[in-house]
């Protein structure tokens, strides 16, 4: 959008502040009406790119384009997509095209950062998938990025954007909990095994391997790609990106004192990160965060895996991944709720929601729900937790020198 020569009817057309801000903030993208399309491409399109897909699909976004390294996935990708969408290997590719304005990041963890970090120079806005990085470096490299480049960026945090928790929001900022000093939370439930299949068509190796070392195609570690320290840090960091993140954002933290993490031995054989975990969070807030993730207990119903505990002075307020409940202090044997939410098998709205707030402030240039700034405060929390784990001891966080030290 050029600001020179701006005429109207031959007559010089005043721009408001508003309007230079604005034309500042697009670059060369041109400012949105309501009923705009937005064009977008997904880059990694498993199984939640592949639902993120189908989501954005569904509410009002054009699937220009689908991009990944394992040909079976960009197949039923291409299928889900909107008709004459293009298929990428190479997400740089996919970049170069000018008509595409936002791109949805649903990799392995370890390419998070290079592809976040290139598509806003690329003039991208950008949906990325939790955890938001693989180091802390990268996060801080992320958030750079997005504020210097000024895109819209979602990270895909969704229970930011969902009816139930913004109401536990509420209670928890009322002060009606009285002080917290300890905040319990767990995540259980029963994995079998790890995946054994074959590959179906090409993998693009190199390409998955991207910034990770190199060694030889092993269909294992691909289609289990979470279970080892090269690209992720286990279920430990999978749900961790969920549940510190709301607790943080209950709580109005942005970075932890220090962190000490366990873990027990890897019971998914070919495996190399335990699934069974305990990490400790320090806060300056004066709380202590204790998230603890088990994959080898009992098969649960999604409404009873996972489970946060506030303890406060004055109320224990129990934050259920679609439930809240408050118990006030009492002797009795039964303590019974004085207020209570429960709303089974309403999960899928959370990211129903939370991409259709980023598409409005796609269109609006407003701050998404969940804002680079919150992803990367979580994200060091769990990169901690991830280095305190694999070398078995506390870690604090230096914020002057900005690096972790033990």
């Amino acid at each position: 959008m050029a600001l020179g020569n701006n005429l109207e009817n031959g007559t010089p057309k005043v721009l408001t502040r508003r309007a230079v801000l604005m034309a500042t903030a697009l670059g060369a993208s041109r400012v949105r009406g309501a009923n705009d399309r937005i064009r977008c491409a997904t880059v990694g399109t498993g199984a939640r790119g592949g639902y993120l897909t189908r989501t954005f699909k569904e509410q009002g976004a054009e699937m220009a384009a689908v991009c990944d390294v394992y040909e079976n996935h960009l197949r039923k990708a291409l299928a889900a997509a909107s008709d004459g969408a293009r298929a990428y290997e190479d997400y740089r590719r996919l970049l170069e095209d000018k008509s595409i304005d936002a791109v949805i990041i649903a990799t392995p963890d370890h390419h998070h950062a290079r592809m976040l970090i290139d598509a806003v120079e690329a003039g991208k806005d950008a949906y990325v998938e939790k955890p938001l990085a693989h180091t802390v470096a990268e996060g801080f490299q992320m958030e750079e990025a997005v504020l210097r480049t000024r895109r819209v960026v979602q990270v895909g945090t969704q229970r930011r954007s969902y009816g139930l928790y913004h109401s536990a929001k509420t209670i928890v900022d009322s002060g009606a909990l009285g002080e917290v000093r300890l905040v319990n939370c767990w995540w259980v439930n029963y994995w079998d095994s790890l995946e054994r299949r074959a590959l179906e068509g090409k993998l693009n190796w190199e390409l998955f391997l991207g910034p990770a070392p190199q060694r030889k195609l092993d269909a294992f570690r691909y289609f289990n790609w979470m279970e080892f320290w090269d690209y992720s840090g286990g279920i430990l960091v999978a749900q961790a990106a969920h549940l510190v993140d709301a607790v943080q954002w209950m709580m109005n933290s942005k970075a932890p004192l220090a962190v000490t993490c366990s873990g027990g031995k890897v019971n998914l054989p070919g495996g190399e990160i335990p699934e069974t975990c305990c990490m400790t969070v320090e806060y300056p807030e004066n709380y202590l965060l204790v998230f603890t993730v088990g994959y080898k207990a009992m098969q649960y119903r999604l409404f009873n895996d996972q489970l946060m505990q506030f303890h406060g002075t004055k109320v224990r307020f129990d934050l259920g991944r679609e439930s809240y409940a408050l118990y006030p202090q009492s002797t009795a044997v039964d303590l019974k709720p004085v207020q209570e939410r429960r709303e089974p098998d309403t999960f899928e709205s959370a990211s129903v929601a939370h991409v259709r707030n980023f598409l409005e402030c796609v269109r609006s240039r407003k701050e998404p729900n969940a804002t680079i700034q919150m992803g990367n405060s979580t994200n060091l929390a769990i990169c901690m937790a991830m280095e305190s784990l694999r070398a078995r001891r506390r870690v604090s966080w230096n914020a002057a020198a900005r690096r972790v030290e033990a």
